[in-house]
């Protein structure tokens, strides 16, 4: 089988995570690594003594790369992006893929008229958990779903976006890849609660058609690292807790004629989200499907810009 060559700029939190999950790929040869840090680079030699590295990620697109993928700040990524799109490469980007919609609309341009592919890192939408949830839903078992609570607590602070951009992103994805929609109202706080670069705590409230309300508290600063969702569906209360090892999933229902709830904790695909991700965008590059991203990355990014 002939990989497809990748060629990954960044290397610094997320990076290294991304060049294990491509490297470990059957379908996938990591080529190159581009950052600003020297030491950065070090590492990324040392842990892919094979690959090619530069402080310019323009000398590491080079013509037999197949795919970009791009771990850089978050205002970097248009630059990068548009240049790997321009030079005909597909592209993976790390969340948010942008901060503002015309950019996005601008790389959705040059992808479509070069016919190449923009995937963005949100790795929950791989999950085994999230896609149980979603599974839930369509199948009604517990009935209508009619309010959903999001608890994503702990993360490193960062400088180039606020909390919204940074973690609530995660849970729009979630949500749109569940509702199939974007909220038709949208209201949210966010305060400094520790001196950050940015805003570090978020309180956001959405409310979506059939009347799904959504409440979402993301925070860097915490004590102990949280990524809980619950769902509250008519005949069942779910909960989805992603630092669970292995049971992520525990549905609380009452029987009839009863005061308390019952649990069940079903068998859910633990596979790495990542691992996961990695094979759809081989997939998805080999094939005509319509790619999940396409309507994804402009709509979470407009949900991200009323709130933020």
């Amino acid at each position: 089988m002939n990989k497809l060559k990748v060629s990954l700029i960044g290397y610094g939190y997320w990076g290294p995570k991304l060049a294990r999950n491509f490297q470990n790929s059957n379908y996938f040869k990591l080529i190159s690594v581009s950052d600003k840090s020297k030491f950065n680079l070090l590492r990324a030699k040392k842990d892919f003594p094979f690959i090619v590295t530069s402080k310019d990620y323009r000398k590491t697109i080079t013509d037999n790369i197949d795919l970009v993928v791009i771990a850089t700040p978050t205002e970097t990524h248009f630059k990068i992006s548009k240049y790997a799109l321009e030079r005909k490469k597909h592209i993976l980007v790390e969340k948010p893929i942008s901060l503002s919609i015309k950019e996005v609309l601008n790389l959705e341009k040059i992808s479509k008229k070069n016919k190449k592919k923009i995937f963005v890192d949100y790795p929950f939408i791989f999950s085994g958990s999230i896609n149980f949830i979603r599974k839930l839903i369509e199948s009604n078992r517990f009935g209508k779903l009619n309010e959903i609570e999001s608890y994503r607590e702990q993360a490193p602070v960062r400088k180039d976006v606020n909390v919204v951009w940074d973690l609530a992103v995660h849970d729009l994805s979630i949500l749109f890849y569940l509702l199939k929609s974007n909220p038709i109202k949208s209201k949210s706080l966010k305060i400094n609660s520790a001196q950050s670069p940015k805003s570090d705590t978020a309180f956001i409230n959405l409310t979506y058609k059939s009347k799904i309300n959504v409440f979402i508290k993301n925070t860097w600063i915490s004590p102990i690292k949280i990524r809980l969702m619950k769902f509250k569906f008519k005949n069942a209360i779910i909960y989805c807790d992603e630092n669970e090892s292995m049971y992520k999933i525990k549905i609380y229902y009452k029987k009839a004629k009863q005061s308390k709830y019952s649990l069940e904790v079903p068998e859910i695909d633990l596979t790495e989200p990542l691992s996961k991700l990695v094979n759809y965008i081989y997939k998805n590059i080999k094939s005509n499907e319509r790619n999940i991203f396409d309507n994804m990355n402009i709509n979470v990014t407009k949900t991200l810009t009323k709130i933020s």
